[in-house]
């Protein structure tokens, strides 16, 4: 247990770049693990940490023994909780990460009702719609729409969502229906930003693309619905951010022969072994109750 113990405090210190960060995490003092990281490297006959007033960093050494570490406290965390699975409930903090957007319509309700049904869980929802690398940032289930996915990672597919051309009501009223694509030249088009001009849609007779030039772009999914929804012009959202509001009337749909490209939603996780039952649990929830957001294509 004493290398055990040395381990942690090892990638403990590298985590958090400090012997006292490591310390408090682990429940003890900084000469504890001090006294525990310098055992540890005259058992291997290495110096694996460089100490100055800046703070930590890793030798050569370090870094080559950093992840094999890493790794072995992982496996005996599978191991201990795969141990313990058949008598005790999924425990612990698990990391969730998600686009902006998507947490705020739909995954936050999501996250309450899943803590409603594990007690013992702790969870953390990360949302931001910059790239986040699970392996670097801990996060324990990333939830991706879009993009191009990791080769490092598991990725679970859990649906597809078209992309609809809408409008509101009162801005069809003034300013008319586009009847097919080329129209869209006449009217105000509102984009995601940052992004090129023009848009590429899929009809019966294949695809078209429009070159359309956007006079309003913005990089917030909610804000460019909420221009939508007040009358600016006329936006391509995915359906799982408009199915709602299509049903309500709040929005219509343009040129409703024709979609743009498919957005796929996949959870990305570890490609470890045995995953822990929290983590487990959390991507079988979220499979579940993804795939039926409302909008998605069915096979």
């Amino acid at each position: 247990m004493d290398t055990l113990r040395a381990l942690q405090a090892f990638v403990h210190s590298v985590k958090l770049g400090s012997l006292s960060g490591a310390a408090r995490a682990l429940d003890t003092t900084q000469p504890t693990v001090s006294k525990l990281v310098a055992g540890l490297e005259r058992s291997l006959g290495v110096r694996l940490l460089r100490r100055t007033a800046a703070g930590l960093s890793l030798t050569e050494e370090g870094q080559r023994f950093h992840e094999r570490a890493r790794r072995v406290l992982e496996d005996y965390g599978d191991a201990v909780a795969d141990a313990r699975e058949t008598t005790q409930q999924p425990r612990g903090l698990l990391r969730l990460s998600a686009p902006v957007t998507l947490g705020q319509r739909h995954l936050n309700a999501m996250a309450v009702e899943f803590l409603a049904l594990y007690p013992d869980i702790e969870l953390e929802l990360v949302l931001d719609d910059r790239f986040i690398d699970p392996l670097e940032e801990r996060i324990d289930v990333s939830l991706r729409v879009g993009g191009v996915l990791p080769p490092d990672l598991v990725a679970r597919h859990l649906g597809t969502w078209p992309r609809v051309l809408v409008a509101s009501p009162g801005y069809i009223a003034a300013r008319g229906k586009p009847r097919k694509p080329q129209d869209l030249l006449s009217h105000d088009y509102l984009r995601y930003a940052p992004g090129d001009d023009g848009v590429l849609l899929q009809g019966l007779d294949g695809a078209v693309a429009v070159p359309v030039r956007s006079r309003y772009r913005v990089n917030n999914a909610v804000a460019l619905l909420d221009s939508v929804l007040a009358g600016a012009g006329i936006s391509l959202q995915p359906t799982w951010m408009v199915a709602e509001l299509l049903a309500q009337g709040r929005l219509v749909r343009v040129l409703p022969r024709h979609t743009g490209p498919a957005q796929e939603a996949h959870l990305l996780y570890a490609p470890r072994r045995q995953l822990p039952l929290r983590v487990r649990v959390l991507i079988d929830f979220l499979a579940e109750r993804v795939s039926k957001l409302p909008g998605a294509a069915r096979k």
